[in-house]
């Protein structure tokens, strides 16, 4: 189980990347990307994140 406000943090910062495309799955995963790996991926990126984190935040931002 992950941190609740982690949750909600990486929700919220995956609004910073809709002005690049209105899209939550995609814009969850950079967040939670960006967390894990410490970076914003890039157009060729591959590596993964955890489903489970991607999920809860996926979750909690369209709980928003």
């Amino acid at each position: 189980m992950h941190d609740p406000a982690l949750i909600q943090a990486l929700a919220e910062a995956s609004r910073e990347f809709d002005a690049t495309g209105k899209d939550p799955e995609r814009n969850c995963w950079m967040a939670v990307h960006r967390h894990v790996h410490g970076v914003t991926p890039s157009e060729y990126d591959i590596r993964e994140v955890p489903e489970d984190l991607y999920l809860a935040v996926l979750e909690a931002r369209r709980a928003q």
